[in-house]
């Protein structure tokens, strides 16, 4: 779902979760930082332009980092799944 005001999105999933990760911007940015220098090739890059000034956008090295990441979690999340509801079995009601 996107709430749009003209051709500007309001409210939309990206916005949500960013807001939803309860995090301040200054420690945002100083994570992407850090992941930035630990690399070989950055995974954002900051662009000039548009109408903020700026924006922080993914790298192909970005792309591949999130969707390399996701895959990992889904193949550990099948991998664990018997597991995690055995244990989820001990728990109260």
């Amino acid at each position: 779902m996107r709430i749009t005001k003209g051709e500007t999105i309001a409210i939309g999933p990206g916005k949500i979760s960013l807001l939803d990760l309860d995090m301040s911007y200054r420690r945002a940015w100083l994570l992407i930082d850090e992941l930035n220098r630990s690399l070989q090739s950055p995974a954002t890059i900051s662009e000039q332009g548009g109408q903020s000034g700026c924006c922080c956008v993914l790298t192909p090295v970005g792309e591949d980092i999130v969707r390399w990441y996701r895959d990992v979690e889904r193949i550990a999340d099948e991998a664990c799944a018997e597991k995690i509801a055995a244990l989820m079995a001990l728990l109260k009601p």
